[in-house]
């Protein structure tokens, strides 16, 4: 009986080519006609890399040589590992939309993206790139309030449905104020500082940022993302990223603790120390690479020495 169903649902759906399949009816928040979307979930793509669509490319920072751009001596020694992984881009239209300073700027962050980036120094990500960073997320939901918890930096923020007021400051999560439209929930988020990038190719905003994100479950494990960017210090016109976010399904998912502040000490302070922890790198590469060695010097700024 279930073969013959299946069979006369695609005939029907032959001769209807225009007819829709039934619309995901979504599990409810207890005592609430809101979608549940506690969990854990995690975005599979390479936006953090760049949003936009992009080739492969070596190294996250490069140099010119003699048959074109090879890795940078910094990152020389991680080969493949170190490469950038092309992607097919998660900016509907293909392009974001710089006024034409800001797109240098972009291109000046690009290539000087590994001192620059803020994901470096293991500062919080800010959103919307929070939710696409290659590490999971948790969602913590209530009648009136909806956490959002990052293994990243151990970064968080809190989604008000409710009535609030204004924040006192910007912060690097922002302000983030929300409501339902059916089963979508929508996220206005406001006031974040300036600091941080949407990836690691350079893509940046000023501190009048506004994202507006929504989230749609499609399926019981799937939930459709989209932020709208808008930020006209920055751009010549709002522009909207969009991905599916897919539910860790393993019998004891968890987040479990990144907190990297303190594997960046030596990189953001090491230069404050009388004696450099750092000062050469030898390894050996096999005899298809044979050795390799980089020296690092650390350079005090002029108050300092």
């Amino acid at each position: 009986m279930i073969v013959i169903a299946i069979l006369v649902g695609v005939v029907w759906l032959a001769v209807n080519p225009t007819a829709q399949a039934p619309s995901f009816e979504p599990a409810r928040l207890q005592g609430t006609s809101n979608p549940d979307l506690n969990g854990i979930w995690q975005a599979l793509n390479t936006a953090n890399w760049n949003l936009e669509p992009h080739a492969a490319y070596p190294a996250l920072e490069t140099e010119a040589g003699p048959a074109g751009r090879v890795p940078a001596a910094s990152v020389l020694a991680l080969g493949a590992i170190g490469g950038v992984p092309g992607g097919m881009g998660v900016v509907e239209g293909g392009e974001i939309p710089y006024l034409p300073a800001a797109a240098a700027q972009k291109q000046e962050n690009f290539e000087n993206a590994l001192a620059r980036d803020p994901e470096v120094k293991c500062f919080m990500p800010g959103v919307p790139r929070a939710n696409y960073l290659p590490y999971p997320f948790q969602i913590v939901q209530s009648t009136n309030k909806i956490l959002m918890v990052y293994e990243f930096a151990s970064a968080s923020r809190t989604v008000h449905l409710d009535p609030v007021g204004p924040p006192p400051v910007d912060t690097w999560m922002g302000h983030n104020v929300g409501h339902w439209e059916g089963d979508t929930l929508v996220v206005e988020v406001t006031d974040q500082i300036a600091d941080t990038w949407f990836d690691r190719a350079g893509n940046f905003h000023s501190d009048a940022l506004r994202v507006t994100e929504r989230y749609t479950p499609v399926t019981p494990d799937h939930l459709q993302y989209e932020a709208r960017i808008e930020d006209p210090n920055v751009f010549s016109q709002p522009w909207t990223i969009s991905m599916p976010l897919y539910r860790r399904k393993e019998p004891n998912a968890q987040l479990t603790e990144y907190k990297c502040v303190e594997f960046v000490e030596e990189l953001l302070y090491g230069h404050l120390r009388r004696e450099q922890l750092v000062r050469r790198w030898e390894g050996d590469l096999g005899e298809l690479g044979q050795r390799l060695i980089i020296d690092v010097t650390r350079t005090l700024p002029p108050e300092l020495r």
